[in-house]
């Protein structure tokens, strides 16, 4: 799998990350040494077996991220690509266009690109960390926006394969990429701003990650420490209503949270789901400055359901049959917030 990370280490070097190059290598070897997954030989084999194809044109800025067109192949390679794909079934976050194949994802990924990007600071030739990356979908966006490195990381071995199946195809027209997944949970990345002397990611986004962490508070202080002195975090991850009759009220504080007894929306791994004033004063707490709440919004059957190229249960399965406004086990439907911030200076 050494290939999966070819010319890395040059672009940790060339955004001056590179002592970071010291531990890498071996970090990587012990991720998969302790937890390769077992079909990790049967996903190689679908890159290798993909339909040599070169894209004529690229396009990372479109909601659908197109690669190629349809006269780059012809019918028999096509169809080889689509059955490739599908082998690769779920696909979770997208959407993405390959040579004319559409590949309708789970999540409208590109609806909360829409929601976040107005408010962040643009990303021309910024250093990126996208933490719980899935697919990279996110990434790709952050590319074409003109970011000098992006780096994603994701335990999901899965989710490598399916990028890099992307990023094969997009690098057959534009070679050597800044662009880089590693199979790496949260935790087990460096306390960059710590460990390198104030070095670290201009900006860093987590999505979708902080109310699966048992403790959130040790979430954002591992967030701080990715980032650059005066670097911006983008933040977003389920919040709970102010003043919902659903949350566990401290009258002292006047803040409300949700701890799910069991599951939430079908979800076991669901911890902590706090209201947004009770999250920006975790933010301060753990040194975030500038905290603020750009964007709400309620996650639609729309936004978030199943497809031909993911075909198990999806939102409307993790509702309530008779009120879209509650989860199935009768919390609050999914809503969530984006928060944008500074680390200390």
């Amino acid at each position: 799998m050494q290939n999966f990370f070819n010319n890395l280490a040059e672009h940790l070097i060339e955004n001056g990350l590179g002592k970071w190059q010291e531990t890498l290598p071996a970090d990587l070897e012990k991720v998969f040494a302790r937890r390769l997954h077992g079909n990790m030989p049967e996903w190689q084999k679908i890159l290798a077996d993909l339909p040599r194809i070169t894209a004529s044109t690229i396009d990372l800025n479109a909601d659908m991220i197109k690669i190629g067109e349809s006269g780059d192949c012809d019918d028999l390679s096509r169809r080889h690509l689509y059955e490739q794909l599908q082998k690769l079934h779920p696909w979770r976050k997208g959407p993405y266009d390959l040579f004319a194949i559409q590949i309708d994802t789970e999540w409208h990924s590109d609806w909360k690109w829409k929601r976040i990007q107005p408010h962040i600071s643009p990303l021309k030739n910024r250093s990126v960390l996208d933490v719980g990356c899935g697919n990279g979908y996110h990434m790709w966006r952050m590319l074409g926006e003109g970011a000098r490195l992006v780096i994603g990381a994701d335990p999901s071995q899965f989710f490598l394969i399916q990028f890099q199946l992307l990023k094969h195809y997009i690098a057959s027209l534009y070679a050597d990429l800044p662009i880089h997944l590693l199979p790496f949970k949260a935790e087990e990345l460096p306390a960059f701003n710590y460990t390198f002397a104030g070095r670290g990611f201009d900006t860093v986004f987590s999505m979708g990650v902080l109310y699966h962490r048992i403790s959130p508070i040790h979430h954002l202080q591992e967030l701080k420490s990715f980032l650059r002195p005066g670097g911006e975090l983008i933040l977003e991850t389920l919040i709970l209503e102010e003043n919902n009759p659903e949350s566990e009220n401290s009258a002292s504080s006047g803040f409300n949270v949700l701890i799910p007894e069991e599951r939430y929306a079908k979800m076991r791994n669901v911890w902590f789901i706090p209201d947004t004033d009770l999250l920006i004063r975790m933010m301060q707490r753990v040194g975030f400055k500038n905290c603020k709440v750009v964007n709400i919004n309620q996650t639609s059957i729309e936004e978030q359901r199943s497809t031909e190229w993911m075909r198990y249960e999806s939102l409307p399965d993790f509702l309530h049959q008779e009120d879209l406004n509650l989860t199935i086990e009768g919390y609050p439907a999914p809503r969530r917030a984006t928060i944008i911030a500074n680390a200390p200076v």
